[in-house]
């Protein structure tokens, strides 16, 4: 049976095993064996990458819609492709959607707004007006059969 000092020292070392022993641990009820403070610096890091995960995707679809919506220079040529994408990034968004990111989504849609903007604005080297405000709802934003 591994200590907290064992557990902390593996965790430097092989942070799959200590995945793999502080699971048993849970699973056991050795609550007090556990080396917390690993524990819970993974958790809080794994609550990161969920979000910046949703956030990545919810972005992507917001550029692709304002690029069809928008660049009508290279629609004829981009407008499948685009869609395409959007497609592809709802169904990966999907998947990994829960409540909580659904909630986050929704409070940071301003700022994801932003940032996809930002890219389009380079994107079509500012030749094109973007609403400066996101337009779209998060319903619509995840929503297969909406397009704008």
């Amino acid at each position: 049976m591994l200590t907290i000092t064992d557990l902390k020292e593996l965790y430097k070392i092989d942070d799959y095993q200590w995945l793999e022993e502080t699971v048993k641990l849970l699973k056991n009820k050795q609550f007090n064996d556990l080396d917390l403070d690993n524990l819970i610096e993974e958790l809080e890091d794994l609550s990161k990458e969920n979000k910046n995960a949703v956030a990545s995707l919810l972005d992507q679809i917001i550029r692709h819609l304002l690029l069809l919506q928008y660049w009508r220079e290279e629609q004829e040529y981009n407008a499948n492709h685009w869609q395409g994408e959007i497609y592809t990034f709802r169904v990966q968004l999907k998947r990994k959607l829960t409540t909580n990111l659904q909630n986050y989504l929704e409070a940071e849609l301003n700022n994801i707004y932003q940032d996809a903007l930002g890219f389009v604005k380079i994107k079509t080297e500012n030749k094109i007006q973007f609403p400066s405000e996101c337009l779209y709802t998060l319903e619509q934003l995840l929503d297969q059969e909406w397009w704008p």
